[in-house]
Order: structure tokens, then sequence, then C-alpha cells
């Protein structure tokens, strides 16, 4: 069977954390359908979430163990988890992918929440949704999204733990670059390099890289890589959602290729400044809206200027919070955040640096190796 990826002790923390709260919201059970949540609460990690056809469902209730309704083929996998009630359906099903075992279990309880909040996502077909809602008149379903944000966005130590080790992994790639990086090379051919390396260095899986390059500056931060060649001139900017154990590192770093502009030069300053800026205001107490002014201060940006400037890390390459001027939500010691500012340079270009790192009760722990102001050049 799989090896746990933490010990029984870290779900049983989890779960009296969530009983707490679900107590406090008079919530007599928890329903979750997405893979972060189901891994949160099980440590139930496994590729097939990529496939769409078979949804997959966690009830946790107020007292005992979280039961798991899940696809027969997952029952092997799910067993060498700390869940003892494990309710298996053959899918996909004709008529029935698990939603009269569902109604079943849930019957038993009379108000249910389940994250229908900002970023959270069903998944399971609707038409089975309100299959399920329509067999349980009697059962409440509310609002749960601020309740798991509140659980999730404070990590254990052993979530920071890894979180260091994967960002340690990263930085490890990026220090590298001198050796891997050179004027000629197709972005393509970067891509693929950088995922080796990262690979090399220790990561699970590299499934989340994006960047670009371009003279003086780069137009988005989302593309895919093409043939281009790196030229002199050109800033090349690679963003890494490595994974160690299912949690990501999120930064991304900015190379100049044969020498940079006094106008890059400046802006990278004014990024690893606003960082720094950042860095300084995000005190147990503070908001992710003190962390958006700090920024944008340093940027000389108007709030409308720029989206989010950050956000919360963990099992998912974003998570909640989101470093906005509108979050109010209060830092806390052991939240996991990415520093993430923006900087428009005309004419259609732009850079972005980030960091990642952890609120301590005083200056916080940068889980990246800090970037100098100074562009590295290639």
């Amino acid at each position: 069977m799989a090896e746990p990826d933490f010990p029984e002790a870290e779900f049983e923390k989890r779960l009296e954390r969530a009983q707490g709260a679900m107590r406090a919201d008079g919530l007599d059970a928890l329903f979750f359908t997405t893979e972060a949540e189901l891994r949160y609460f099980t440590g139930f990690r496994t590729l097939f979430w990529q496939s769409p056809t078979r949804p997959w469902f966690l009830v946790v209730p107020a007292t005992g163990k979280p039961i798991a309704v899940i696809p027969q083929i997952g029952a092997h996998l799910m067993a060498s988890t700390w869940l003892e009630d494990i309710r298996t359906f053959s899918a996909p099903h004709p008529t029935d992918d698990g939603v009269s075992l569902l109604a079943d279990c849930l019957s038993a309880y009379g108000k249910v929440g389940m994250p229908i909040g900002r970023e959270s996502a069903l998944r399971m077909p609707l038409r089975d949704f309100r299959e399920l809602t329509a067999r349980l008149a009697h059962t409440e379903f509310a609002d749960a999204s601020d309740l798991m944000m509140r659980l999730r966005m404070v990590k254990s130590g052993r979530e920071i733990a890894l979180l260091r080790e994967i960002c340690g992994i990263g930085s490890a790639g990026f220090a590298n670059a001198a050796s891997l990086f050179h004027e000629g090379q197709s972005l393509k051919e970067v891509f693929r390099t950088f995922r080796i390396e990262l690979l090399r260095q220790g990561a699970d899986d590299v499934p989340y890289l994006v960047g670009g390059a371009g003279q003086g500056g780069y137009g988005d931060v989302i593309s895919p890589p093409t043939d281009q060649k790196l030229e002199a001139g050109d800033v090349l900017m690679l963003d890494t959602g490595a994974t160690k154990n299912g949690y990501f590192c999120d930064f991304d770093r900015n190379f100049a290729i044969g020498g940079a502009s006094d106008e890059v030069r400046a802006a990278h300053e004014k990024l690893v400044r606003a960082v720094e800026a950042a860095a300084a205001a995000a005190r147990p107490g503070s908001t992710c809206s003190d962390l958006f002014s700090a920024m944008t201060t340093v940027l000389g940006q108007q709030d409308g200027d720029v989206g989010r400037l950050g956000h919360g890390l963990g099992m998912q390459l974003t998570e909640m919070p989101s470093i906005t001027s509108f979050d109010t939500t209060e830092l806390r010691e052991n939240m996991v955040l990415t520093l993430e500012p923006s900087i428009g340079l005309g004419n259609g270009k732009m850079m972005v640096h980030e960091e990642n790192i952890v609120v301590r009760d005083g200056a916080p722990e940068f889980l990246s190796t800090p970037a100098f102001r100074e562009i590295p050049v290639i």
C-alpha cells in the first residue's frame, strides 16, 4: 500500500480543528467533492483526479472520523489512509454515480456545510447534485467556504517543512540558470531544460511552468513556450510550480540575456523592493490589503492598475486568501503566502517578481531564496 504523506496525528489535528469550527457554526457535517479538501482530511493523493469521469465524495461529521464515498477503483488506495468507513460504488454507472450511496450517508445530518464561495467548485454533475438535494429535502446545505479557508490557510509544522523543501528545490534550480540557459536557445528548450533540472534536484513533478521572454520585458506571464529563440537584450522570466508530496512552490525569476537596459534594471530593483516592503509588513494582525498597499506604494501604482499581488500557497498552486486591496483577511502565524508584484513598462511589456514566505511572530521566513535587487545577467 502507498506510504502516507503524514502520520495519523496530522489528520487527527486537522479533524479536531474542523469539528471545533463546525460546532461554532452549527454544522452537523461537511461535504466535499474536490481534490484538495479530500486530501486535506484523508491524505488520499492520486493523479487519477486528472480524469473527469468519476466523482469522489467525502463527508466529515461533527463527531467521528470522515466517511469516504468513492468509486470502487479508489478503494485500495483509500484503505491506506487513516479512514475506516469507506463506501464504494461502481463508476462510471449508467444511472447512479454514487448519488444513492451519498444521499444515504448525508441523510443523517440536518445542516451540511460545503464550499460554495470564491474559488470553490462542484466536482460532480449539476444534474446529480440537484437529484441529491431533492432526495435530502430536510437537509440544509450551508456555505462553509470561510470555515475551510480559516482551516487551510494556517499550515502545520509538517506542511511548512514540505513547503520549505520544495521551495529549496526550486531555488536550487534557479541558482543553476547560468549553466541551463543561453542566447540562441528556444523557449521550448528553456522550459524542457528547467523541468528536467527541477526533477533532478528532487521535485516529484512540475505541473506548472510558465513564463516569457522579450526585448526589454515580456507581454504576459502565463504563456506556453514557443520556438522563439533567446536574443541579447531579452528579459527571460520563468514561474514554476513544482511539487513534493503534493505541496507546491510558486515563485519566479527574471534573467537578462547578454545585458540589461537601465529601464529593466530599475524595474527589477523596484519589484524586489516591493517584496521587501510587503515582507516588512507581513506580521500577525496585519491584513492582506496592508501587504497590497505596501507593494503598490513602492511600485507607484494605483489600486486599479493591478489585480492581486500574491496569494496563499500549499496543496494548491494558489490558495486563499488573495493579496488585493479589498481582501481584509488578517494574517496569522504559519500562513504561507506568495508576494508577487508586477510592473508595466509600456509598449505592452511588463515584469513580475515572486517570493514565498511563512508568516511568523516577527519577521517572516522566506521559503524561496530571496532574489538580489540586481537582475542576473546570462
